[in-house]
Formats: C-alpha cells, structure tokens, sequence
C-alpha cells in the first residue's frame, strides 16, 4: 500500500441531466386511470382526486397523480360553515396554489401570452406524486390527451417555441398549448385559444400542471359546475376526460453531481508491494532480486482518504493494471452524490 496526496487539479465536478419514464408501470405513457371510491368519499376527496395505474384495491396500485380544482370564489364544493360565505375546499385550494406558486395572496393567475391572456378565478391542477417526478417534470414530453362532448385536443408544454426560460417569482413556467413534445407546429404562436389564453400553466419544478377551465370548455364542452354551497364534482369531471382520452405521456428529470477524482500514478510510482508474495514477512526483504531493479506490481484498488487516516470512498478497478517504471497510469474515479 502507498499513499499520496491529491492536487486540487485532480478535482472536477461535473452535472449529468438524467431523463427517465415516470409513471411506475415503467411505460412513458399512462392509459389506464382509476380511483379510490374510499379516498374519494373521505376527508381529503373534498380537496383533491387521487389517480392510479391500475385498481386501488390491489396491492401494485400507486397514486401517479392527483385532480384538484381550485376557484377563487369558493363556487364548485360545500362551504366549511354556511355562516362563512365563500370558504369552502375550492377556495382553500386556489389560496394554497397561489400562496406557492405567486408567493403574494392577492396576485392572481394569469394564462396566455401577448395580447391574448385571461385572468384565471379558476382551475384544474394535476399535481404528479413527488416520488413519480424526481427532481422536475422534462419540459417536452408533456402529451396530454382529454376528451369531451365537443371533441379532443392534444396538450403539451410550449418549452421549444419559447427561446427564454420564463418564471413566476421563483418558478420555471411554461405554458400548457395545444400540439405535441413541447411545440405548437409549425406556427409557433398557435395552440392557444381566441380570447381565452393558452390551455394553462406547467410548473416543471414543483410537478404541477394547472389547466384553464375556459380554455378547455370552448375547445370540448368539459366546464366545472360553480354552484354555491354545492359539491360540483369537478375533480371528477377532469378524471373522466383524462381517462377517455386514455393518453398521457410525461417523464421526469433530474440532475446529477458527480465528483471526478484523477489518480495519477507517474512511472516512478506504485511499483512495489507489500505483498507477502513481494516482500519477506520477516525480513522485509524483496522476495525475487530481479524485482529489485524490474519489479512489476498490479494496481486493483483505490481508497480515498482523509488527514486522520479515515477510508472515505475505496474505486475498485475492471481488471487488474499492470505497473513498472516503464509505465504510467491514470485512474478517474467517479463520486455520484
């Protein structure tokens, strides 16, 4: 065994985007929706709808993402306490997504671009489950079908006809356009709707894709009941026009830090061992004399470690490395945190 110390230019960080399926079936497309009618009908179905890949009620079912709608109004549930006009469930989502997303409670929502945005007092939200997503939603592969009375349109993120990466306060946001893999077509300002802004926001970072009610009822006839004091089933609404659609394709993305470590060893270097079949255990004497001058030695191992002596990290080698005096060696050992 031999030690030397590290240079600071043996040390180079390096950040590897890393894209994969996200749904757990493994498939980059979802085609198959259910429900929980016990989580429905309990405390948490009057705030949200939770989806799964397959029945709920076996054992392989995992939530991939949840329905809620949120109006600014209060309109579209039950009201808390019927002496308290407007504090119902819907309001208490739409002040939660505002109080994440806008970072400022009397901000409101806003979809579109240019000259053609609406000001949002309601919407959908498909919230992906934290452990589906990773790190972020891949801005692209966003391909949501929906359907309804009035026919079906295909969503997508607009991440390649905008040049410019755009936030809300802290927030990456891209908006939620007609088309597919993150474009409109050909035109790069369609896939919105004539008066009514784009289709809704993707918040690619927090896994949370908002849609626009007004936008989605002009294209197919699916609108969310806004009665007072009244439960409008409109999570249940979105769920039934997702799984008619029966198509949505999303992936997720994350970014991984690695640490690169050079391991230079020069000619002159680890080229004796302390091997029992290298050096006499009782004398300390090189046990073949042509190893004196000659010897050859196989590095397989590299441990890491620090002032105190401590073994922080041990690289273990493909196969072994033959080294003399003849030759050099430089091993790069990867550190994935």
């Amino acid at each position: 065994m031999a030690f030397k110390r590290f240079d600071p230019e043996d040390f180079v960080i390096s950040t590897d985007s890393i894209t994969s399926t996200l749904w757990s079936t493994g498939a980059p497309t979802l085609t198959s929706f259910f429900t929980s009618s016990i989580q429905e009908a309990g405390s948490s179905g009057n705030y949200y709808l939770s989806i799964y890949q397959t029945s709920s009620t076996l054992t392989s079912a995992q939530v991939q993402f949840d329905v809620v709608y949120a109006d600014i109004l209060g309109s579209g549930s039950e009201l808390y306490n019927t002496a308290v006009p407007q504090n119902s469930y819907t309001k208490t989502m739409y002040g939660q997504y505002r109080s994440l997303i806008l970072e400022d409670e009397n901000a409101n929502f806003i979809f579109g671009t240019g000259n053609n945005v609406v000001t949002a007092s309601n919407f959908w939200v498909l919230s992906v489950e934290r452990a589906r997503y990773k790190q972020s939603l891949f801005p692209g592969s966003i391909n949501l079908k929906i359907s309804g009375s009035g026919g079906v349109i295909n969503l997508t993120d607009n991440s390649l006809d905008s040049s410019l990466s755009v936030f809300i306060g802290s927030t990456r946001v891209y908006q939620l356009i007609s088309g597919s893999n993150g474009t409109a077509g050909t035109l790069p300002n369609s896939g919105y709707v004539a008066g009514s802004g784009s289709y809704g926001l993707v918040f690619p970072d927090l896994g949370t894709i908002m849609l626009n009610p007004l936008a989605i009822s002009q294209s197919i006839k699916v609108s969310p009941s806004r009665s007072n004091n009244a439960d409008g089933f409109n999570n249940r609404k979105l769920y039934e026009a997702i799984k008619l659609g029966s198509s949505f394709a999303l992936n997720s993305q994350e970014n991984i830090t690695s640490d690169y470590v050079f391991v230079r060893a020069r000619n002159s270097e680890f080229n004796y061992s302390e091997n029992p079949t290298f050096i006499s255990g009782s004398t300390g004497e090189v046990i073949y004399s042509n190893f004196i001058n000659q010897p050859q030695v196989y590095l397989t191992t590299v441990g890491m470690y620090n002032d105190s002596n401590d073994l922080l990290a041990v690289a273990k080698m493909s196969r072994p490395l033959l080294k003399d005096f003849t030759k050099e060696a430089l091993v790069r050992v990867k550190l994935d945190f």
